[in-house]
């Protein structure tokens, strides 16, 4: 991720609009070639202080979340890599990332930041929704997809995020019908936005507003699949 600096007015009012540091990306970028515990051990101040930024960063976008949605937690992750069963054994990420869970059982969806030199990306929706949920959100596309298609297909969504994408199944899941008409969607097992960004953009000052306003354009979206989560397929509430 990134290095953050807030900007202090004259006046000794501090503007709420924190940036991406080019040392914070010089940093991944030098741990990217020599991902070692030696050299990140030698570094690893250096590190703490891009990793203190960038959670403030992250605060920040919490914070305007927090202006029109409710999030219940932000959550960083940690830059040591699990390598017990992975063949790539590198101890460390080359990037950084958080989500954003939404409050409570009747608000679904997370928001997720990663931060990479080259490889920047904001992601939203249901990465791995579980299996009552994703049986849910497949009946709901089998009775009647229109609504979801109008959702998904209508701007600023789609001029913001462009089409929905997620991991999906060869043909159709169990107890479906191959041949429906919407089996496109019915197949799939996550249903994600991702918007990419260039290292220009990220370093930018519009940064945060512009991940702040992809934000807000997925809200129709998530507005529609909590509905949908919260309530069986007769329209009744699962949640009383």
């Amino acid at each position: 991720m990134a290095n953050f600096s807030l900007k202090i007015t004259s006046d000794t009012t501090t503007v709420n609009n924190s940036l991406i540091s080019q040392e914070a990306f010089n940093f991944l970028e030098d741990l990217a070639q020599n991902n070692t515990k030696e050299w990140f051990q030698e570094h690893k101040s250096t590190f703490k202080k891009h990793e203190a930024d960038v959670k403030s960063f992250y605060e920040n976008i919490k914070e305007h979340l927090n202006a029109h949605d409710e999030i219940e937690k932000m959550k960083m992750f940690r830059i040591y890599r699990d390598v017990r069963f992975s063949k790539d054994k590198t101890p460390y990420k080359t990037h950084f990332g958080g989500s954003f869970s939404r409050l409570g059982a009747h608000l679904r969806g997370g928001y997720y930041l990663h931060l990479k030199p080259g490889g920047t990306f904001i992601a939203t929706g249901f990465w791995e929704p579980n299996k009552e949920d994703l049986f849910r959100i497949r009946k709901e596309l089998e009775m009647d997809a229109t609504e979801f298609r109008n959702v998904i297909q209508a701007s600023p969504l789609k001029s913001v995020w462009g089409e929905i994408e997620g991991d999906e199944v060869k043909t159709a899941p169990k107890g479906f019908d191959k041949a429906h008409p919407d089996i496109d969607l019915i197949k799939k097992k996550q249903f994600i936005f991702v918007r990419n960004f260039s290292d220009k953009e990220v370093l930018s000052k519009n940064f945060l507003s512009e991940v702040d306003k992809s934000f807000r354009a997925i809200r129709p979206y998530f507005d529609l699949m909590s509905d949908i989560l919260t309530t069986n397929l007769n329209g009744e509430s699962l949640l009383d």
